[in-house]
């Protein structure tokens, strides 16, 4: 398989959420599936992954190999994972909790691109650049407003004031390490030639 494809398939797999359930999930002793998770995520954030806006997202990498659209929907999958392993579906709401992680990072551009040093303290303020750009496109809560905007917290100066936020950061920073210190993000030079190339 050519490196193209490797990555191709590698984000697509991040990206299929399977199709909208025909049941509510349980809450009871049983944890949800990982295909369950996926499928809470298509039915609460379908007209967020569908929109023309988040498309951009595919073509922006966040960290290695892993595009912002697939980042997204691993710390939406990973948010839910948390919720439901920790038991706190009594004082979640799912979501508002799907939502905020599907749009915490949307800010519409690649942050690795030099853009004559706009995006330099990218860590810092694109919580709100997200925010700002996810309130012209959606109709944001709260919840998902301060999850949103606070989900870079320490390196912003507020913390999260719900629950759903903290669960939000918390399947960020691991997606991000996790996506960081991968072995294949020493090949993302070779791949995204690849990918220009293919084009």
């Amino acid at each position: 398989m050519r490196a193209h494809d490797r990555t191709g398939a590698y984000n697509r797999r991040l990206e299929d959420t399977g199709p909208p359930p025909e049941a509510s999930h349980t809450r009871g002793n049983d944890v949800l599936s990982r295909h369950q998770i996926r499928t809470l995520v298509h039915h609460h954030g379908h007209d967020i992954l569908a929109h023309e806006r988040m498309q951009i997202q595919r073509d922006c990498y966040q960290h290695g190999i892993v595009t912002t659209y697939a980042h997204s929907i691993r710390v939406a999958c990973l948010a839910v994972y948390f919720a439901d392993r920790l038991r706190l579906w009594h004082r979640v709401d799912l979501r508002s909790l799907i939502r905020a992680a599907l749009l915490h990072d949307y800010f519409l551009y690649d942050w690795h691109r030099w853009d004559n040093g706009e995006h330099r303290l990218h860590g810092f303020t694109h919580g709100g650049r997200a925010l700002a750009n996810a309130m012209e496109d959606f109709e944001l809560n709260h919840i998902e407003c301060d999850s949103i905007a606070n989900h870079m917290f320490p390196l912003t100066p507020r913390p999260p004031r719900y629950i759903e936020g903290y669960l939000v950061t918390m399947a960020d920073k691991i997606s991000a390490t996790h996506e960081t210190v991968s072995l294949e993000r020493f090949r993302k030079a070779e791949l995204t030639a690849t990918r220009k190339d293919v084009r």
